[in-house]
């Protein structure tokens, strides 16, 4: 196999937007009202890869441990700061606090044993690897957590009565809130478990996409997406399950009652 990948021109790059200009169209069509949002969306995602290009390549020819953490810990905190946003509900300190230490524990912890059990590349901080693979241990763990923090939020507010009459019936906390609990941690690992399920046969995953159109052959490049994939639903997991086990507490107080 040639391991020499083809450039792709500027001008057939320009002509990909077609597929953008379709969507602002079709949006307009139907009154959507959302061409605005599309073309933000658009410039915001072309500009930041390309910035994001220009940074890769300066860190990849200059590998520094202390940069390379840097990055990590700005990824970290965007995510962070995303999920607050993204989860579109009032958060009071402690859940902030919560999610603060969920996401962060979840995506080191994972990141750090893909780093030296599975792949075990070296130095431990090559660029090459451990900046894409966090980018998705973290970026996943943001998408679970903002999807759990919602229904958990959600399904306490539905319950609200339900959780009052179990603890006047001395159900403790964790009990009264069970179900909500496992709910919330179902609906952040189902998207990880259903691309898992399509995966390879419903469609090709994109490292493993990439990887094959270096020239990587697709033996090496399935190793790879194989271990990438069991590392990001352990970081879900991971990441939620500490969030559930603390999470719920933030709607009670020290006295175990019920505060909403």
């Amino acid at each position: 196999m040639t391991n020499v990948i083809k450039d792709i021109e500027f001008w057939r790059l320009a002509v990909g937007y077609v597929f953008i200009l379709l969507l602002i169209g079709f949006v307009k069509w139907r009154g959507l009202k959302r061409e605005i949002q599309i073309m933000v969306s658009t410039a915001r995602m072309t500009l930041q890869l390309i910035l994001v290009g220009y940074i890769l390549t300066y860190i990849f020819e200059n590998p520094n441990p202390f940069l390379i953490l840097l990055i990590v810990l700005l990824m970290l905190s965007f995510a962070i700061y995303n999920t607050f946003k993204q989860v579109g509900r009032p958060l009071n300190k402690k859940m902030k606090q919560i999610i603060a230490i969920s996401i962060t524990s979840g995506s080191i912890i994972t990141l750090a044993y893909f780093n030296f059990v599975v792949i075990h590349f070296e130095p431990w901080y090559q660029p090459q690897y451990l900046i894409p693979i966090a980018g998705m241990i973290i970026g996943n763990s943001m998408t679970g957590i903002t999807l759990g923090v919602k229904h958990l939020i959600d399904g306490v507010q539905r319950e609200k009565q339900l959780i009052e009459g179990a603890l006047m019936l001395g159900a403790k906390p964790e009990v009264a809130t069970k179900s909500i609990v496992n709910s919330a941690f179902e609906s952040a690992i189902l998207p990880t478990i259903n691309n898992m399920v399509g995966m390879g046969i419903v469609f090709l995953p994109g490292m493993m996409t990439g990887q094959i159109l270096a020239g990587i052959s697709p033996l090496i490049a399935v190793e790879y997406q194989v271990a990438v994939l069991l590392g990001i639903s352990g970081s879900v997991a991971l990441t939620m399950v500490i969030f559930t086990q603390f999470g719920y507490r933030t709607f009670f107080n020290q006295r175990n009652q019920f505060i909403g």
